[in-house]
């Protein structure tokens, strides 16, 4: 064991450990990020001091998830670089991380508040970035994109089928797949089948649009 390799936590430590991240995740979510330690100690059901433990403040808290985001994101980006087509693994990417975000409201909110200068943060967002990067020269090398299409570009798909996700996920699961197709498909990444995702009914758009009144 080196000074370097933080020593692993005891089984119930993990448990709770990753209890918490989850809460953490679940009520940035639900109320941003106007929750306090406590109040998310008191969710999971974990007495104050335990939470403490792990997470002097709200900051490490947060440092932590966005740690974890990104780890499972570079993953994404990682298994899309194995497929041989250019072109089909630069848009495995963007849906596969697209389905992430869908599932996770909290991912802006943690992007927005993690200490985005701190040393190991910025590792895994420089990272990410090199092998989006990477996924994205070579599907434009291959013209399987279009040639102007940029890293920006891929990020800014995810922002607007995360803000679409954000509002019609509860109603309609998984329509934001409907317009990630538009926008995949007008940046030359066509899909292999003709598969399509239909269309929000008015119902279901009413409760997206007048949640309160539906």
């Amino acid at each position: 064991m080196t000074r370097e390799t933080p020593r692993p936590l005891r089984a119930d430590a993990e448990r709770n450990r990753q209890l918490v991240l989850a809460t953490a995740g679940r009520m940035f979510a639900e109320h941003g990020i106007g929750v306090t330690l406590n109040e998310i100690a008191r969710e999971a059901g974990l007495g104050v001091g335990t939470v403490y433990r792990r997470f002097p403040d709200l900051q490490a808290l947060i440092d932590a998830l966005y740690a974890e985001r990104f780890s499972s994101l570079l993953q994404l980006a990682i298994d899309a670089g194995q497929q041989e087509d250019p072109g089909q693994a630069l848009r495995h990417y963007l849906l596969a991380a697209a389905a992430r975000r869908a599932e996770d409201a909290a991912l802006e909110v943690i992007i927005e508040h993690a200490s985005l200068d701190q040393s190991e943060i910025a590792e895994r967002r420089d990272e990410l970035g090199r092998h989006v990067d990477g996924l994205v020269e070579q599907a434009v090398a291959a013209g399987a994109v279009r040639a102007d299409f940029t890293s920006s570009d891929a990020y800014n798909v995810l922002y607007m089928l995360g803000t679409v996700a954000d509002h019609t996920e509860k109603f309609a699961p998984g329509n934001w797949r409907r317009y990630a197709e538009v926008l995949l498909s007008g940046f030359g990444l066509e899909a292999d089948s003709a598969e399509r995702t239909a269309a929000m009914t008015d119902e279901q758009m009413r409760q997206a649009v007048w949640p309160k009144r539906a």
